[in-house]
């Protein structure tokens, strides 16, 4: 995967679209299942010190990445349970850059998220490749972002993983952590 020189954006901006086809469905799901053990690679060997380090200068440490990814796919999961039992229900925000300066997000061991994740994508990526051709049209209304499809939602989350997880990687090739 190429890297981006903007620090922020490793891999590029998001790329969002409203209707897929299940072939390009596929490896954007294969994207979310793959994530927690690519996170895993990612801080595999990391101090506690390297845990926190900023990924970039005024960013988060590896230790809130990590769990701010628990925080943002948690919601998003619950999203898509919304908008498939719901129609096109409202969804809450929340405040992504607070969350990550709470006690649980800056102090514990980073292991209690990647078990969260794992368990997580688990259901996630089991419900996705359950869903038939027209759920993935199915919507939530995002306070922030209007009217989305659980298929523009897929890519964001694709886009997400693999975001930052390249943060991590990024960080270490940079700082030559091996």
């Amino acid at each position: 995967m190429a890297m981006n020189a903007d620090l922020r954006y490793p891999i590029g901006p998001p790329e969002r679209h409203q209707h897929l086809t299940a072939e390009q469905r596929l490896p954007l799901i294969e994207n979310v299942a793959q994530m927690p053990a690519c996170l895993a690679i990612a801080v595999d060997g990391l101090t506690a010190a390297q845990l926190d380090t900023p990924y970039r200068p005024g960013g988060w440490t590896v230790r809130q990445v990590v769990h701010h990814l628990a925080d943002s796919h948690m919601n998003s999961f619950v999203r898509f349970k919304l908008a498939l039992t719901e129609d096109a229900p409202t969804v809450k925000t929340y405040d992504e850059a607070r969350w990550a300066e709470t006690v649980e997000a800056k102090t514990p061991p980073i292991e209690i998220s990647q078990s969260l994740l794992g368990s997580l994508h688990a259901r996630w990526v089991m419900l996705m490749r359950a869903m038939g051709e027209d759920e993935w049209s199915r919507k939530i209304s995002h306070p922030e972002r209007g009217i989305v499809t659980l298929d523009e939602n897929l890519c964001l989350y694709s886009w997400h993983s693999r975001h930052h997880v390249a943060h991590i990687t990024a960080l270490r090739e940079r700082e030559r952590w091996g």
